[in-house]
């Protein structure tokens, strides 16, 4: 009973924060959902498509110099964060279609940001980009994991689409063909790029 009173504060205020301005966790509209849905195909039948969006942490990640950047630095587009790492299997596979994503759809309305996170050694991250053929996807990293535990990841890898606002509005566990058919055909669909 004693921690109540030390949890109405923290209640009133994200109840604030969200309904503060709507724009930061905008749901998709009940036919948005369904489109995506009826989307999802092969590996995307993984993709949870949220029915109330959350809204991405401040939480700080660094480029490969050190410069701190968060996930607000690109609201504006449709984004999809990929956490990874090194030694994860599944992202050997992965993290090319996720570069060929970038290369093919990336620009003003799209963007892949992947998130190298905990121990990721620079060589390593380079080592691990030339085997499996990354040319495209720049470096970001999560060395503490702070972000990634700011987002719930339990696992990786973890795909998180967040929407242009900077609400997190779909999740896939596991490794995907972020290349195939399908996941192009969703990416397009949210950024408008049809």
């Amino acid at each position: 009973m004693t921690r109540l009173p030390a949890l109405i504060p923290a209640l009133v205020y994200t109840a604030f924060a969200a309904f503060a301005n709507p724009a930061l966790a905008r749901p998709l509209t009940e036919a948005e959902r369904a489109e995506v849905m009826a989307l999802r195909e092969g590996d995307m039948r993984k993709l949870v498509v949220h029915e109330a969006a959350i809204p991405a942490p401040d939480t700080v990640f660094t480029d490969p110099e050190g410069a701190e950047m968060s996930l607000a630095d690109s609201d504006g587009r449709i984004r999809l964060v990929n956490f990874w790492a090194t030694w994860c299997a599944p992202c050997r596979i992965e993290k090319p279609a996720l570069d060929a994503l970038e290369r093919d759809l990336g620009g003003p309305d799209f963007e892949v940001i992947a998130i190298a996170t905990g121990r990721n050694s620079l060589e390593a991250i380079e080592d691990f980009n030339a085997e499996v053929g990354v040319t495209v996807l720049a470096t970001h990293l999560d060395p503490k994991g702070a972000l990634a535990a700011a987002m719930n990841v339990p696992g990786l890898p973890v795909t998180v689409i967040l929407d242009r606002d900077g609400a997190e509005i779909g999740r896939l566990m596991g490794g995907a063909d972020w290349d195939a058919a399908s996941a192009r055909a969703i990416v397009s669909y949210l950024a408008g790029l049809d």
